[in-house]
């Protein structure tokens, strides 16, 4: 090993220090040119789309020149704002929101309850795996013969098949969820003592809330879907049809634009749930948390 002669001492290095000139030669900050502003906006860019798609669905049918095929955009708008102003569109609107909502809440709730179950117990894990491969595949509308003899012509039939399209869906995606939360947070609610239901609530759905999220989606997709389809047999039946009768009524009338016209009404509500509700609970939720961009 080699050591310095002894009474010599390493050279020092004197300290010095390079004062840095701010940099002037661009400004560092510049205003975005108004149409890029503009741009990042997102409602504007799906604006765009959706006047491209009416001015598409408005050349296509002046080119079919059939109203009763395809009738034009501006006529279904017609049909669309005769049916507002007359308050009938707007009544079968609130009788399918009603039923809707009674079945996604109550298939939301039975959901809920499944996956805890299932993350808590093996025979629940069994008993999720064994549902969901019995009924998930089993289309809502192929209960509608069973719903029909259990709760005859009224809206309980209706609950039924939409409580069906819900369930499995979200069930899926919250348990799927659930399994990919780190054991390191799992590890933790152990540590605090966290069992049973508070130990879902506090530990698992945070860290889960975007599988969650994902499964409200599809599920509210599957339920509004599945109403539509089965008020066209249940709708007639009972007397208190609401968009899908109205549609299926329109049809057998022959009044293509009004079948367009509660078709529009469908695609805005799905618009504005998504927009208002389920945008917003990211926004309030897993993109502040920075679970997501």
């Amino acid at each position: 090993m080699n050591t310095a002669p002894s009474g010599l001492t390493p050279p020092v290095r004197p300290e010095y220090e390079h004062r840095l000139e701010p940099f002037t030669a661009v400004p560092l900050e510049r205003a975005l040119p108004w149409h890029e502003r503009l741009w990042q906006q997102g409602w504007i860019r799906k604006g765009l789309i959706l006047a491209l798609l009416a001015l598409l669905w408005e050349v296509a049918a002046r080119w079919q020149d059939n109203e009763l095929l395809l009738p034009t955009f501006t006529a279904t708008m017609r049909a669309l704002a005769d049916g507002l102003a007359s308050g009938e569109l707007l009544e079968k609107v609130r009788i399918s929101l009603t039923v809707l909502l009674q079945g996604y809440v109550l298939g939301v709730l039975l959901a809920f309850g499944l996956t805890s179950l299932a993350v808590s117990s093996r025979v629940g894990r069994d008993l999720l795996d064994t549902l969901t491969s019995m009924f998930n595949p089993l289309p809502a509308i192929a209960l509608l013969p069973l719903a029909l003899l259990w709760f005859g012509l009224g809206r309980g039939a209706l609950v039924f098949v939409l409580i069906h399209s819900v369930l499995w869906p979200l069930a899926l995606n919250t348990y799927a969820g659930f399994q990919g939360v780190p054991e390191t947070l799992r590890m933790a609610g152990r540590n605090y003592g966290l069992t049973g239901l508070r130990y879902v609530l506090q530990i698992l759905v945070p860290a889960a809330l975007p599988a969650i999220l994902s499964g409200l989606k599809i599920g509210w997709a599957f339920a509004w879907r599945t109403l539509i389809a089965a008020e066209l047999v249940f709708g007639a039946s009972s007397g208190k049809g609401g968009l899908g009768w109205y549609i299926f009524q329109n049809r057998n009338e022959l009044y293509t634009d009004r079948v367009f016209a509660g078709l529009v009404m469908v695609i805005l509500i799905g618009l504005l749930v998504e927009t208002l509700a389920f945008q917003a609970l990211e926004r309030l939720t897993v993109r502040r948390w920075g679970m997501q961009k």
